[in-house]
């Protein structure tokens, strides 16, 4: 469909699971150029040459780096900006990690698991965004960030990560009231129950096969970073919150900003 023709994009985690799919799903799309972060090189090379299947034209700049640790996010930062010339039209804040597996009670819970959690999760989007929203405001960029059913409700054992989604929910919001009139829009989107290497390890009990394939998911996503959706801002999609994957409004489960209530 070429929704996101001529785009640059960004998407962290995005060797496996949804972010792989996500980078698959936005090249077929017409991205001009993709960057794709994750700890593993060999996982980025395997959807390196995935996506220069779909695309040969299509740049691909693979990072391999581990968001918590602030030094790599200034690299990976410094390497996008140079290979996209100082724009950037779409972030995805995809990558988390699900911490210690099985999930300890809060009580047991790691100290260093959860600082690591937490700079995964949280910290990294946070200074992503602050670190690239420059390079967006040009072109009225598009920032999605990545929720859970575990951050708008406490269940038991889901620990750091559960946590860390709850203050994605409250910084989209944030982002999203401070950045109204700039042209750079923050939305959030819980996928869901998808089965995904995280989610299997996060419920080893469960049946994975009950689970959603992430790429029936990835519409709303495609959306978002497209153009049809610039003036949508601050709001809560669900990905499998609709039937009607024309009609996006049904994927919208709560307006952030004050204002617009």
């Amino acid at each position: 469909m070429n929704r996101l023709d001529g785009k640059y994009v960004l998407i962290t985690g995005g060797s496996q699971g949804l972010g792989r799919q996500l980078a698959i799903n936005f090249v077929k799309e017409g991205s001009a150029r993709i960057c794709i972060v994750a700890r593993r090189q060999d996982f980025l090379d395997e959807v390196h040459n995935r996506l220069l299947e779909i695309n040969p034209k299509i740049k691909v700049i693979p990072i391999a780096a581990d968001l918590s640790r602030q030094e790599d996010i200034e690299r990976v930062v410094a390497i996008t900006l140079h290979q996209f010339d100082g724009r950037l039209d779409v972030l995805v804040n995809n990558a988390s990690t699900i911490g210690p597996s099985p999930m300890p009670y809060l009580l047991d819970y790691p100290l260093e698991d959860f600082r690591y959690v937490i700079n995964t999760n949280l910290i990294a989007p946070f200074l992503l965004i602050k670190k690239l929203l420059p390079a967006m405001i040009e072109n009225s960029g598009s920032i999605i960030n990545i929720t859970s059913d575990v951050g708008a409700s406490g269940y038991p054992g889901w620990g750091a990560y559960g946590i860390s989604k709850f203050g994605i929910e409250g910084m989209s919001q944030t982002w999203a009231a401070e950045l109204q009139g700039s042209g750079v829009r923050v939305n959030y989107v819980d996928p869901g129950n998808m089965n995904t290497a995280m989610h299997r390890s996060a419920e080893p009990d469960e049946d994975p096969r009950q689970w959603t394939d992430p790429s029936e998911v990835t519409e709303v996503f495609a959306y978002l970073a497209s153009d049809e959706s610039k003036n949508v801002n601050g709001k809560r999609f669900r990905a499998q919150g609709g039937n009607n994957h024309k009609d996006n409004s049904s994927y919208v489960e709560r307006p952030v900003l004050a204002s617009e209530v």
